[in-house]
């Protein structure tokens, strides 16, 4: 699936239920040629919907062998099919598939919340026919064997790889193409390889939406969320430089949305200073640190200069002849001491 720009849109287009239902696919089966390349899609913006052009349903009805030749190269199976249509017994099919020589296009979970692979029949007969020792040859091959010693399934993590192989043909945008490989990594590992936060929002933003199993359900849900994300060391590395080039590319197409201030700055140092403040904010003091006020400087003062004296304290300025009664005053608020109390006193 590629998508394109507004100018490269031309003529008419339908919503992908009409383009299943004009190419005679079940809407699992018709995702899933969208996600092989095998439907081409278009959109008008970023953010629109993916639609069909008439003129794409129209070549592909056009073909030989139409539809019959496009179901079966949509065609899946589980592991009693494959192993029907491989002639091998079920076992071997299943310890094949661990060791890595088969790779998943789809799963879902059963009634037991256990994961149910499968398998495109195209893919299993072709390669039937290129390697048909596996098939065979009494014993499997020694690296195969080692893994299978080792407890080791291969198969989650290379349906991951082919997962993430399908969202960066569905896209031509760089940024979707770096989120669909960010979403193959848990958080703490995202943050450390996108150390911005404005592009860790913008990658959550684009990230694509979870393979969509049955039943669904929170608890379905939740389980294909942990499937997505890469386990091995040696799997998240390779995801993490895989992420780290991809974003190379997107940064340099265009920068991810950010809040105006926080934008960089093109000229100087001062036009730098003032695009990464918002406009209420003042500008830092020019000293490194913050200064004590003087108490002078806290008292407030008429238009004069002169220092006012606080609200609600009255200054009363001494008057002559006034300290005899004082005094008098004094003498009398003085506790007195009776005859009892100086007897007694030790």
């Amino acid at each position: 699936m590629t998508t394109t720009t507004t100018a490269e849109v031309s003529g008419k287009t339908v919503t992908l239920g009409r383009a299943a239902q004009q190419l005679d696919l079940k809407r699992g089966e018709f995702d899933l040629a969208v996600q092989l390349g095998h439907v081409r899609t278009v959109r008008e913006d970023l953010g629109a919907r993916p639609r069909v052009a008439q003129e794409e349903i129209e070549r592909i009805r056009s073909a030989e062998g139409f539809p019959e030749a496009l179901r079966e190269r949509v065609r899946v199976v589980g592991t009693a099919e494959a192993s029907q249509l491989l002639d091998v017994p079920a076992h071997r099919f299943t310890r094949l598939a661990r060791g890595g020589h088969f790779t998943p296009v789809k799963c879902y979970l059963n009634r037991y919340r256990a994961v149910v692979w499968l398998y495109l029949a195209e893919e299993l007969t072709d390669l039937a026919l290129r390697h048909p020792e596996l098939l065979t040859d009494r014993q499997l091959p020694k690296d195969t064997l080692v893994r299978l010693g080792a407890g080791e399934d291969r198969r989650p993590r290379n349906w991951r790889g082919r997962r993430a192989a399908m969202l960066l043909q569905q896209t031509d945008d760089p940024w979707e193409r770096a989120a669909g490989i960010a979403s193959a990594l848990d958080a703490a590992h995202l943050a450390e390889v996108v150390t911005d936060p404005y592009e860790r929002t913008y990658l959550s933003r684009l990230r694509p939406d979870t393979a969509r199993v049955g039943p669904d359900s929170p608890a379905a849900r939740e389980i294909i969320e942990r499937l997505q994300l890469a386990q091995d060391p040696d799997e998240v590395l390779w995801y993490r430089m895989d992420l780290a080039q991809h974003l190379s590319i997107a940064r340099s197409a265009r920068p991810a949305p950010r809040p105006e201030w926080e934008r960089p700055a093109i000229g100087t140092a001062a036009t730098a200073t003032a695009i990464a403040r918002p406009a209420h904010v003042p500008a830092p003091a020019s000293s490194p640190g913050p200064t004590e006020p003087k108490p002078s400087q806290l008292r407030p003062r008429d238009p004069k200069g002169r220092e006012l004296e606080p609200v609600g304290v009255e200054r009363v300025e001494p008057r002559a002849g006034h300290g005899r009664l004082r005094r008098g005053l004094a003498r009398l608020r003085r506790p007195r001491t009776t005859a009892r109390s100086s007897s007694t006193a030790p």
